[in-house]
């Protein structure tokens, strides 16, 4: 059913709920929450939680699309890679955000079998005990599994998918973009301020800048110029190795807010920069219709 528009109050003390299936309200770390956080309603839409079935049983996950489409057919498909603080209100709500725009968001919550992050009040608690024990395959994984239901039970179009994520989120884009087979029907990535190069294990065995060369669908980077965790020389090794790579990789695009550091799509964090947060929008907007999956 679709879910309710929360009224201000409940969204500035992220009080809603009291955890995750995919959660409602603010994960713990991130509260309380900024003045500026910005709240999309559901009306129009269907907008709620899910379960999505895998290879090793279902994982829960947000969903939302445009409630009627008689005559305009099946809506393109965008999975939405969540940060370190999981499927928490500000994912819900990028997820509603894209729905209005005429597509089927999907939000996998893909944190769920190593523990639940909305509890989680220190950072380094969320990295230590759960993020560092989820392994890139089974990310890859569950976002095809993810793609599976969209297409079969969310309605979706098959043909057009496309996916975004945000910091944890838009490492994985990357990923994606070059584990993502030709049947999956990806067409295009957004990658908001994904780490770029990094150490490998036997869980994280590539970085993006591994498989930079072959890419299955162009990804448009976007990052900040003042990112004290993702080097501006990081960038543009990426740039380098994107322009020696195959067809889809020097079709992608990294663009660099000079003033901006890490999150600042974030609304409701400190590092929020709104102009910069809409321009990126506004740009993933674009990339999604130049490569065929936004009506």
């Amino acid at each position: 059913m679709p879910r309710s528009r929360l009224s201000r109050r409940e969204m500035l003390a992220g009080t809603v709920g009291t955890g995750f299936a995919v959660g409602t309200g603010f994960a713990l770390a991130v509260r309380p929450i900024s003045a500026a956080t910005i709240t999309t309603g559901a009306d129009g839409l269907d907008a709620g939680d899910i379960q999505i079935p895998t290879a090793t049983g279902p994982i829960p996950g947000y969903r939302a699309v445009p409630a009627k489409r008689k005559g305009k057919g099946k809506p393109p498909i965008v999975l939405v890679v969540h940060e370190i603080f999981g499927v928490h209100e500000h994912i819900r709500d990028v997820c509603r955000r894209v729905a209005k725009l005429g597509m089927l968001a999907v939000a996998p919550d893909l944190f769920v079998r190593q523990g639940d992050v909305s509890k989680m009040a220190d950072f380094k608690e969320i990295s230590g005990k759960v993020v560092s024990k989820v392994p890139d395959a089974q990310v890859m994984s569950d976002l095809d599994a993810t793609v599976a239901w969209a297409k079969a039970s969310g309605g979706g179009d098959a043909a057009r998918v496309a996916i975004t994520g945000f910091c944890w989120g838009g490492r994985i884009t990357w990923l994606y973009a070059a584990h993502s087979a030709a049947s999956v029907g990806l067409k295009a990535g957004v990658a908001w301020y994904g780490r770029l190069v990094g150490d490998k294990d036997a869980l994280r065995p590539r970085q993006p800048i591994d498989v930079a060369g072959a890419l299955n669908a162009p990804v448009l980077g976007l990052y900040g110029g003042q990112d004290q965790g993702i080097p501006v020389a990081s960038v543009e090794e990426m740039r380098k190795a994107l322009a020696a790579g195959d067809a889809a990789a020097k079709r992608s695009e990294i663009h660099v807010y000079p003033d901006s550091g890490h999150a600042f799509f974030a609304d409701y964090r400190p590092s929020y920069r709104p102009a910069d947060a809409a321009d990126g929008w506004s740009r993933l907007v674009a990339w999604l219709k130049a490569n065929g999956v936004a009506p």
